[in-house]
Parts: structure tokens; sequence; C-alpha cells
């Protein structure tokens, strides 16, 4: 069985390369849909808390939220860090509250402190797809993934293997050690 749920992102990126619109700076209001597969925990009835997977899911993603996404390649991104460092909000700024934790994988690079990420590919939803996919495997057991951003839209299923440890309690996953995170519980 499943659980669902739905994120919104605002972020603003351009296709640099691309012979089109796109090829322009401008701004999407972005939906990520997460569906988390596993048994139903008999405890609490349900797969997982949506507001569980929105947590677990928003405390990496929260660096794409009001950020701007370009390509490592672009030459904005120098201007763009250049620009930032004259601002003097290159290393943040007291009013940069949405950071999550900054992130390095084959795919991409979050900066929190100064809202922004650097791809690998060009941002597109299924490049979305795969950097949120490529963060977030090792924390649910993503069964499938879908991300709409203007007209376009895109979705990827994975295959699910095994379950996790959830508390019986909550229905959140357990950590290493056994224990809930949010309530506590140990497993005997």
């Amino acid at each position: 069985m499943r659980s669902i749920t739905t994120l919104s992102l605002q972020y603003a990126h351009r296709f640099y390369g691309f012979k089109g619109e796109a090829q322009y700076l401008h701004g999407h209001t972005g939906e990520l849909t997460i569906e988390v597969e596993d048994t139903v925990e008999s405890g609490v009835n349900m797969v997982f808390p949506c507001n569980e997977i929105q947590k677990t899911a928003w405390e990496v993603l929260k660096n794409f939220d009001h950020a701007l996404i370009l390509r490592e390649d672009d030459p904005l991104l120098p201007a763009i860090l250049d620009v930032y460092e004259k601002q003097g909000i290159r290393n943040g700024a007291p009013t940069n509250k949405m950071k999550g934790p900054a992130f390095e994988t084959d795919l991409a690079k979050a900066y929190p402190e100064c809202r922004l990420v650097v791809t690998k590919e060009t941002m597109t939803v299924e490049g979305m797809i795969k950097i949120v996919y490529d963060l977030l495997k090792d924390k649910l057991n993503i069964a499938k993934l879908s991300f709409t951003s203007g007209v376009n839209k895109a979705s990827e299923e994975y295959e699910v293997s095994g379950t996790k440890d959830r508390c019986p309690l909550c229905g959140i996953a357990l950590n290493e050690k056994g224990v809930c995170p949010k309530c506590g519980y140990k497993k005997a």
C-alpha cells in the first residue's frame, strides 16, 4: 500500500544552451508528489504518516524553495555569486531562515546560505525527479515521484525492496538505534 503527499516549491532557473523561451531566467511553482510504499503499520493503521513524509523530504528540499537553480557550466553562476558577494549576502543574511543542510551529490550541490542549487544537468522536471530520488532514497521507501512545473510534468516509478522499521505508536521510521525520533519509542 502507499501513502502519498505533495509539496510545493517556488524556484527560478533557466535552460542554459536551450534555443527557446526557457533560456531566459524565469520562475516556477513546482509540485512534487511523493508516493511511499510499505506494509501498513498495524499500531497506527497506515504506511507512513503523510506529514512525516513531508517533514523528511522538506528537510533537504527546502534548499530548492525560493532558490535559484543553475547548471554548473552556466555563465550566470559566477556573475550571481559576484553580485551576492558585493551585496554581502553570499554567506547568508539574517533574513535567510529557510536553510536546509548543505548537500553535495553526483547530481547537485546546495549552497543554502545563498539560496542557490547548482546542478550537473539542466533543471527540468525529469532532472528534479532524479535529484529528489537521490536525496531521499535512503530515508523513504519511494515507489513513485511526480514533479509538475508549469505545463511540464514527469514521473518515475521505483522498485521498492524491503520495509523500514517503523514506530507502532506514530508510524515514522526508527533511527539506526531502533528509536523513534518523534516519540522516543524503543524497539525491543
